[in-house]
């Protein structure tokens, strides 16, 4: 018979990623805090001490309106969020590469029977002039309508928005009618790069709704909806519950927050993925065949090379081909990527790229 306590690590801590910041684990303050709100018993289903204190957390960093409500996953947060800004005859306007477009199977308009308004982007970010593209039709019965826009911080491309852009975006949504929602399930590693606090291209920049992210900076699991302007976003606790959201011992997703946002945890973590990122690019740009085709701002990097090389690659280090077509890659970097996991990334990369000479 096997016991919990038989368990055998079955995996190689030593095998590093490039694929994802989600590959990476738990950060120990995380664990800590985790085993912190373990003893005893708590009330379910938000009810909790944790997740009242969360709220006093959230405010410090968004604003005194802020409200906090702790889900399970991003995908989940998105579609809590994009629910409370629209009617059932709405459609939000978001980019082409936005992940509530190309990564969540379909769950905005599956689950939550959201119509997406896409726009081709160069680098990933909206403007009044792109989302002028699909803002119109207004009254008109035939076509779903545009009340909402979703921007994302990081983009899917590793851009940023800054602040004034970000206020840009929300000026022109508002005086057309409509409310914006900010995907941040990076929006530590935006605020890190921009060296900028959240509020201050979230809630002064206009943002409506915001999903905050956690699992891609340190935490088991878990992210947080945040309402930046209750007047106009409204119901979430009905929709969380309704979108399989509501979670109910709470309390575990609420004390990681609360430990990665009291002190400066977040800021470690994305600044120190930031920085690696940074320094991979670095390592390879003077590579001959290799070529960085983004902006590095936040903690992934694309590249494009042969093809031939990165299939080699993808069998020493997992990451993502970004465009089959073209052969583009996206390596990411995490709060755990160490100096010497990006040199012998780097070396590796030089040593496929000597192969094919």
């Amino acid at each position: 018979m096997t016991h919990p306590t038989d368990a055998q690590r079955r995996h190689d801590p030593a095998v590093r990623g490039f694929a994802s910041d989600n590959y990476a684990g738990v950060h120990p303050e995380i664990l800590a805090a985790i085993a912190l709100a373990n003893d005893g018993h708590q009330v379910a289903y938000g009810e909790d001490q944790y997740t009242e204190h969360l709220q006093s957390v959230f405010r410090t960093h968004f604003g005194p309106q802020a409200e906090a409500y702790p889900v399970f996953n991003g995908t989940g947060a998105n579609v809590v969020s994009l629910q409370a800004l629209l009617p059932r005859w709405g459609a939000v306007i978001a980019a082409g590469s936005a992940h509530i477009n190309v990564d969540e199977c379909g769950a905005p308009e599956k689950i939550a029977g959201i119509k997406l308004l896409t726009i081709p982007t160069e680098d990933g970010k909206l403007s009044p002039e792109l989302i002028d593209q699909q803002a119109w039709g207004w009254g008109d019965e035939h076509r779903a309508q545009p009340l909402a826009v979703s921007i994302t911080q990081s983009t899917e491309l590793g851009t940023l928005y800054t602040p004034e852009e970000v206020r840009a975006i929300c000026e022109h949504a508002h005086e057309r009618g409509m409310l914006v929602h900010m995907d941040g399930s990076r929006l530590a590693n935006a605020a890190a790069s921009l060296g900028r606090p959240f509020r201050e291209f979230t809630t002064d920049a206009g943002v409506d709704v915001l999903s905050f992210g956690g699992t891609k900076n340190g935490l088991l699991f878990g992210e947080v909806v945040v309402v930046l302007n209750p007047e106009k976003v409204r119901n979430i606790k009905y929709l969380r519950k309704m979108s399989m959201q509501l979670a109910s011992k709470m309390r575990f997703v609420s004390v990681q927050f609360e430990a990665l946002l009291t002190g400066d945890l977040w800021l470690r973590n994305a600044g120190h993925a930031n920085a690696m990122a940074t320094r991979l690019a670095e390592a390879v740009r003077g590579i001959d065949g290799v070529t960085i085709v983004r902006p590095v701002q936040a903690n992934a990097v694309f590249a494009l090379l042969p093809r031939e090389v990165s299939e080699r690659l993808q069998k020493r280090y997992r990451f993502y081909f970004w465009d089959e077509h073209t052969g583009e890659v996206r390596w990411m970097a995490a709060f755990d990527t160490t100096e010497a996991d990006i040199d012998a990334f780097a070396a590796a990369i030089v040593e496929e790229m000597g192969r094919t000479a």
